[in-house]
């Protein structure tokens, strides 16, 4: 595939995932005029891309789709649920048919030639001829300022012409006009002008000094208002101003077209609000040597055409806005280059070894003890740091995009549900690395589907329990301490703690006498082929998909909490890594091994006393917190030492202590993945190689807090144990 079909496919796929988002828009807000206009210019967009590159089947489809939205947005047709499927149903063929361009389809060519085909037939229902049509069109009347007029009061054109003297003797009549115009449209008003006509002793018979001033109703173009003049447009002066409704219509045209390059009168002249023979006239009494640049001879051709009454003054201005908005836009993205993938990949590959490598020189910088040496390799790492960080910033892409697939997900999910779920997105700014973007799609999918299917209930239940019968799921996301946070929270049912409980019993998953805390039984809906829905539907039921969910998060090295409450809802917390790459570290050593603590995760550091060697929590400040012991977790050999020292560290709100034998100090750390057989180990989150070429274990933070936690929570459970 060469070079600008790519292009294509990649800003193809952009425009349509505007299309469907507006789409989905204009379904809740039906007369919104600004989203109407963008659906017809992202539709407009992917046919001009696709003649461009010859993509015929792309462009011929995509023509009948801007036929039918140009008839929604001229209020032709109106806005119907029906509408709004069949235009997404295309938005998806318009997909296939791009992929099909790229090779990429899933489908045989006989089967997307039937799928358009069958498309295709139901658009035309909604053309010229089709059962669709609305039963008026509706007139828009913005508050727009026009050039006064004896007739501004009527919703006419305003059509002022001056006939030459010749007129008569070339054979023509003035009243014949006057009839022929009649075939375009109605003449509400019609005023004689005389004023230039002579004293009665002068006047010629055969010359012609009448002027008209007319108010006409017609639903014709300007051109073809003008084209009723075509065989005096050079023996007269003809002025044609549009009504008060059809300056508002310019207006959205003008803002509407697409991002070219264009002169003030091109832009004019394409929309409809001049002619070709009126510019013409414009630009032959532009006076006086070419302005040298753009805007000043904008400016001035603007002032001719309002003179000669043939523009209105906020036309003018909008199509200068609107060059302004090209210009801007196209210096804008003359900054911008696209970059594939793989190259940054590669890029973040190179910048670990580059850290690996500085952290080599570092520790030889140091183990030499020369000044100058150390000098120079503080500095070297200094900017290694700034070329790190630097390029991971490169990956990173706002989660919004992620969030927005999701409202065509709840559309369609509720349709076939018949429930009623507005779907709020809140922190889609929100930046991480574009490989874990890549990979949370599928695991946020399932939780969306679970929380429509099994946590929200239908609108007679919801009604009936007091509830708003239309109901909530929320998606939002946030930093907090180097980590991502997303949340998917429902206003549904909640979690039935004891229906989960029974059936994880009747599956063997836990012991029937076994006493668990809430958090414990929540957990367990992340067990394989747990499922307490009462029927299969096509979202979801068959108890697969939430250990998928745990599994995949794991993966990335994050996690998933879930917080219920029966009547009020569900709240799931994705904690995730910014990134996947580089992190900075804190070293500490147990055993004569090396351990990478996360350093966004590390609060303070603290000498343990000898009297709390043997306890598994210790006393920060009159705060009890849990201790976890390297040697003991891991079951390192040796004997403890005398001095030990405690890392407070944080995940998640919870905190707790990893008793170490010494610290080491900060270092930036390349995450390596461990292989597949260690994929059992507990606390363990990856491995990165030190300066010295030795390899440290990074230490997975929230699975050792968890540990700590585990045996605190079943003695809270179990009263008879506390009162032991």
């Amino acid at each position: 595939m060469d070079e600008l079909k790519q292009v294509f496919v990649q800003e193809s796929g952009e425009q349509l995932d505007a299309l469907e988002a507006l789409l989905l828009e204009l379904e809740n807000r039906p007369d919104d005029e600004t989203t109407l206009n963008g659906i017809f210019r992202a539709a407009h967009t992917i046919k001009g891309a696709a003649g461009m590159v010859e993509a015929a089947a792309v462009e011929a489809f995509a023509h009948v789709v801007e036929n039918v939205l140009d008839r929604l947005r001229n209020h032709e047709i109106e806005v119907t649920t029906e509408l709004a499927a069949l235009m997404l149903a295309c938005t998806d063929q318009l997909r296939v048919l791009v992929a099909a361009e790229a090779g990429a389809a899933d489908k045989d060519e006989a089967q997307i030639a039937a799928d358009s085909a069958r498309l295709l037939e139901r658009l035309n229902a909604y053309g010229p001829a089709g059962q669709h049509a609305a039963g008026s069109p509706r007139v828009v009347e913005p508050d727009v300022q026009r050039i006064p007029s004896p007739q501004a009061g009527h919703n006419c054109w305003h059509l002022s012409v001056r006939f030459g003297p010749d007129v008569l003797r070339q054979g023509m009549d003035p009243e014949n006009f006057l009839r022929f115009l009649e075939t375009v449209g109605n003449i509400r008003h019609l005023e004689t002008l005389a004023d230039s006509m002579p004293a009665a002793e002068v006047m010629d018979p055969e010359l012609c000094y009448l002027g008209f001033e007319i108010a006409l109703e017609s639903a014709a173009d300007k051109q073809a208002i003008e084209d009723v003049f075509a065989f005096v447009r050079d023996e007269c002066q003809l002025a044609i101003l549009p009504p008060n409704s059809k300056v508002g219509d310019y207006l959205e045209l003008i803002e509407s077209l697409p991002e070219d390059s264009l002169r003030l009168g091109e832009i004019l002249v394409r929309v409809g609000a001049l002619t070709a023979d009126e510019l013409a006239e414009g630009l032959r009494a532009q006076s006086g040597p070419a302005a040298g640049e753009m805007a000043q001879e904008a400016r001035q051709i603007g002032e001719i055409l309002v003179a000669q009454h043939v523009v209105q003054p906020e036309l003018v201005a909008a199509a200068v806005a609107k060059q302004t908005q090209v210009s801007e836009k196209k210096a804008h993205d003359a900054k911008l280059i696209r970059v594939p993938a793989d190259k940054l990949d590669h890029l973040i590959n190179l910048v670990g070894e580059l850290v690996i490598a500085g952290a080599a020189t570092s520790l030889l910088s140091h183990s030499r003890r020369d000044g100058e040496l150390i000098e120079s390799a503080s500095l070297l790492t200094r900017l290694v740091e700034e070329i790190r960080d630097a390029s991971l910033q490169l990956r990173t892409v706002q989660i919004g995009e992620t969030f927005n697939r999701f409202q065509r997900l709840v559309r369609d999910a509720c349709k076939d549900l018949g429930k009623d779920v507005e779907l709020l997105i809140s922190g889609g700014e929100t930046e991480l690395d574009k490989s874990i973007v890549e990979k949370i799609g599928d695991p946020l999918m399932h939780l969306v589907r679970n929380s429509l299917d099994h946590g929200i209930e239908a609108p007679a239940v919801r009604e009936a329990a007091g509830k708003n019968p239309r109901g909530s799921l929320s998606l939002n996301a946030f930093h907090d301490a180097g980590n991502i946070v997303i949340e998917v929270t429902d206003d549904g049912a909640g979690l039935n703690r004891d229906r989960i409980l029974a059936k994880a019993i009747e599956r063997g998953l836990v012991d029937a006498e076994a006493h668990l805390s809430d958090r414990e039984v929540y957990d367990l809906i992340f067990a394989p082929g747990l499922s307490t829905a009462e029927q299969v539907t096509n979202l979801s039921g068959r108890g697969v998909g939430m250990d998928v969910v745990r599994r995949n998060l794991q993966a990335l090295r994050g996690t998933i909490n879930v917080d219920s409450q029966p009547g009020r809802g569900t709240r799931l917390t994705l904690r995730l890594p910014l990134t996947l790459a580089i992190i900075d570290g804190f070293l500490v050593v147990s055993a004569n091994r090396s351990y990478v603590i996360p350093l966004d995760a590390v609060v303070e550091c603290i000498e343990r006393p000898v009297a709390e060697h043997d306890r598994n929590y210790f006393n920060l400040r009159g705060q009890v917190l849990p201790a976890v012991c390297l040697r003991e977790s891991f079951n390192l050999p040796g004997e403890r030492p005398t001095r030990e020292s405690v890392v407070v560290v944080q995940y998640a709100g919870q905190r707790a202590g990893i008793v170490v034998d010494r610290l080491a100090g900060e270092l930036q750390a390349v995450i390596k993945p461990l292989g597949a057989i260690f994929r059992h180990l507990q606390g363990i989150g990856g491995s990165t190689i030190l300066g010295s070429g030795e390899v440290a274990l990074i230490l997975d933070i929230s699975a050792l807090i968890k540990i700590s936690g585990q045996a605190e929570q079943r003695l809270l459970a179990r009263p008879e144990q506390r009162s032991a």
